[in-house]
C-alpha cells in the first residue's frame, strides 16, 4: 500500500466474542468514506480465538494488517505497536468492544479536514453506577490539580491523530507511558465532542477495578513530581503543628504542673505519623521503580508474529478448544517445557488457589453469620439459617469463581458446585465418627480436626466444578457459533 489516508488502529485482547461484528461494522463505514485506509489490528497477547480471527481477516483483506505479542503486555504497549504499524496521514485509536461506535468516524474526519491534529471523542457517563461516576468525577478532578498536563473526564482513547501528533508520541522513548498524558503532553490543535456511552456487545471488561485503581496511580506520578512535594508540604506542616502542640504542653506544665501522660493522644499521634511515613516512602519508591525500569531500556513488548512474518495464518479455532503444544497448521514446533518447570507452575497454581478457597470460606462464614443474626430478630431462626446459608453459597461460587479459578461463573458450573459440600459433609461425618469412636478424641476436638481435614478434599471438587462447568459453557458456545466468512476485500 503506497498511500493511505487513513489508518485504524485497534488494540485486542481476548476479543475473540465480538471482533466478528467489530470488524463488519468497521468496514460497512470505512468503505463509503472512499478513502484509502488500513487497519491495524495488535493482538496484546489473547489465549482465546482472537489472534486467529485477525489472521484470517489480513488473508482475506489486503488492507488488513495485524502483529501478534508474545504474551500479555498491556494496552499502552499495543497502542504503541499500532502506532509503529501505522502509515496512514490520519490515524484512529479505537478498542474492539464496540464501545467506540465506528459510526463517528467520519465527524472524525471530518474535523481532520478543518485543521485539527486530534480529534476526541469524549463519552458520557450514561449507563454507568453511581458510585463509580462520582469516582471517575473525584479522580479527574484530582488529576487537574496535581498533574502538569489536562486531562478531560471522558477523553479516552478513542481518538484521531494526525501524523505529526503520531509522530510526536512515537518520539517520546519512555517506557513506563500513560497515553492519556501523552496525548495531552504533545500539544497541537485538538478538537473533542461528546457521545452517548455505549455497553460492550458482548465479553467482559479488562478493566476491574484493581486495575483502574492502578492506572490511576500510574497517571497521577508519570507526569509530575508533585507527589513528592505533597510530602514535603506534609512533613512541614506537621513539623509546625508538633511545634505548636509542644509549646501548648510546655505551657499547661508550667501553669498546673506535671500531668498524667495521653497515652490516646500518644498513640493516635505515632499511628498518624507512621501512616504518614509509610505513604511517603510509597511514593518515593514509585519513583525509584519507574527509574530502575527506565534503566534497564528493554522494549515495550515481544513481537510473536505479524501479518508480513513468513508463517502461515493461525488456524481459525473454535470457542472452547485449545491448542495442543503442536496444533496443525500452527506452523510452530512443539513447545519443550522440561517437566520441573511444568511441575513447579502447576504446584504454585494449586498453592494459590488453596489458599484464595481458604480465605474465602472464611469470608463467606462470616457472610453467613452476619445474614443469620441481621434476620434471626425479625424472622423464625431456620429460615435465617437457610437464607444465609444460600446467600453464602451463592458468594462461595461467585467468589471461587473468578478469584480461585480466575474464570467466569457458568450455569453449569453452578449446578456441579454444590457436589463440594455434600462430599464435606459426608467426609466431615466420616471424620468426626472415626475421631470420636475409634480413637478417643474429644467431639469439640473431633469436629475440629474433621472439618480441616476435610477442607483439601473439598477443595479438589469445588475445583473441578468450576473448571469442568466453564468448559463445558465454552464447548457449547462454540457448537452454537455460526462460523463467520472471509471479510470481502
Amino acid at each position: 500500500m503506497k498511500t493511505c489516508q487513513v489508518s485504524i488502529v485497534v488494540p485486542c485482547f481476548n476479543e475473540g466474542e465480538v471482533i466478528d461484528a467489530f470488524h463488519r461494522a468497521l468496514i460497512s463505514v470505512l468503505e463509503p468514506m472512499r478513502r484509502t485506509f488500513e487497519i491495524c489490528y495488535v493482538d496484546d497477547g489473547s489465549s482465546d480465538r482472537t489472534r486467529a480471527r485477525i489472521g484470517s481477516f489480513a488473508t482475506a483483506d489486503r488492507r488488513v494488517r495485524y502483529t501478534s505479542f508474545s504474551r500479555n503486555f498491556g494496552k499502552e504497549a499495543a497502542m504503541l505497536a499500532g502506532l509503529r504499524m501505522s502509515r496512514g496521514d490520519a490515524v484512529v485509536l479505537m478498542d474492539a468492544d464496540l464501545q467506540h461506535p465506528p459510526e463517528l468516524l467520519p465527524r472524525m474526519l471530518e474535523l481532520r479536514q478543518r485543521g485539527y491534529d486530534q480529534v476526541v471523542a469524549r463519552r458520557d457517563r450514561t449507563g454507568e453506577g453511581v458510585l463509580r461516576a462520582f469516582l471517575s468525577a473525584a479522580y479527574y478532578r484530582a488529576m487537574g490539580r496535581c498533574m502538569e498536563v489536562e486531562v478531560v473526564d471522558g477523553e479516552g482513547d478513542f481518538r484521531l491523530l494526525s501524523r505529526h501528533a503520531v509522530n510526536a508520541v512515537l518520539s517520546l522513548p519512555e517506557t513506563n507511558r500513560f497515553s492519556k498524558g501523552i496525548f495531552s503532553w504533545i500539544g497541537f490543535d485538538t478538537a473533542s465532542f461528546t457521545y452517548r456511552n455505549i455497553q460492550r456487545a458482548a465479553g467482559n471488561s479488562k478493566w476491574g477495578g484493581r486495575r483502574l485503581f492502578n492506572y490511576g496511580i500510574d497517571g497521577l506520578i508519570s507526569f509530575n513530581s508533585r507527589p513528592l512535594r505533597l510530602a514535603i508540604h506534609a512533613g512541614l506542616a506537621l513539623a509546625l503543628a508538633a511545634l505548636g502542640y509542644a509549646l501548648w504542653i510546655i505551657t499547661g506544665v508550667v501553669r498546673h504542673g506535671v500531668a498524667v501522660p495521653g497515652y490516646t493522644t500518644l498513640l493516635t499521634a505515632v499511628v498518624a505519623l507512621g501512616g504518614i511515613q509509610l505513604a511517603t516512602l510509597g511514593v518515593i519508591g514509585e519513583y525509584v521503580g519507574r527509574i530502575y525500569s527506565e534503566s534497564k531500556r528493554r522494549p515495550h513488548y515481544v513481537v510473536r508474529e505479524t501479518s508480513e512474518s513468513p508463517k502461515p495464518v493461525p488456524v481459525d479455532i473454535p470457542a472452547g478448544a485449545r491448542p495442543g503444544p503442536s496444533a496443525p497448521g500452527s506452523g510452530k514446533p512443539p513447545v519443550r517445557r522440561t517437566g520441573s518447570t511444568a511441575l513447579g507452575a502447576s504446584r504454585f497454581r494449586t498453592i494459590r488457589q488453596f489458599i484464595a478457597f481458604g480465605m474465602i470460606g472464611i469470608v463467606n462464614t462470616a457472610v453467613y453469620l452476619t445474614v443469620y443474626a441481621m434476620l434471626n430478630a425479625w424472622i423464625p431462626y431456620l429460615v435465617a439459617h437457610i437464607i444465609g446459608y444460600v446467600v453464602s453459597f451463592v458468594g462461595s461460587f461467585l467468589l471461587n469463581s473468578y478469584i480461585t479459578c480466575r474464570t467466569k461463573p457458568t450455569w453449569q458450573a453452578f449446578v456441579r458446585f454444590p457436589l463440594s459440600s455434600v462430599v464435606n459433609l459426608v467426609l466431615t461425618g466420616i471424620l468426626l465418627y472415626l475421631g470420636v469412636s475409634r480413637l478417643g478424641m474429644g467431639k469439640n476436638i473431633a469436629a475440629v480436626a474433621a472439618g480441616i481435614l476435610a477442607i483439601p478434599f473439598s477443595f479438589l471438587i469445588a475445583r473441578w466444578a468450576i473448571d469442568s462447568g466453564a468448559a463445558l459453557a465454552r464447548q457449547n458456545a462454540g457448537r452454537a457459533e455460526t462460523p463467520a466468512g472471509p471479510t470481502p476485500p
